[in-house]
């Protein structure tokens, strides 16, 4: 069964970065398309990013341009690099394997001066 671990989370000053990773056990993970997820308290879960297995991504429109998603197949790897970060951002990390029910337990990240 597919395995996705996430780390990377932590503390920052508005304006900041993270980079987060998603690290993959199982299966074939060049093939896998992966996704980034966040959830802040007592809100819904909200779609971040994706990354397809030919290095296409997707952006939500309140990330564009701040976030970048990226893949190393030979680690089996998803990163988030996190820039301008904003309190807003701050929530739960969470990766996804698209189209499948195998989520990661997630990394806190949390963004305040």
């Amino acid at each position: 069964q597919e395995q996705l671990v996430e780390s990377g989370g932590g503390w920052v000053q508005p304006g900041g970065s993270l980079t987060l990773s998603c690290t993959y056990s199982g299966r074939i993970f060049s093939w896998s398309e992966i996704e980034w997820y966040r959830q802040a308290p007592g809100q819904q879960r909200e779609w971040v990013a994706r990354i397809r297995s030919d290095r296409t991504t997707w952006y939500a429109d309140s990330v564009k341009g701040r976030f970048t998603i990226s893949r190393d197949n030979a680690k089996k790897t998803v990163s988030l690099q996190m820039n301008s970060l904003k309190p807003e951002d701050t929530a739960l990390y969470l990766c996804h394997e698209y189209g499948t029910p195998s989520w990661g337990q997630g990394t806190q990240v949390t963004v305040s001066s």
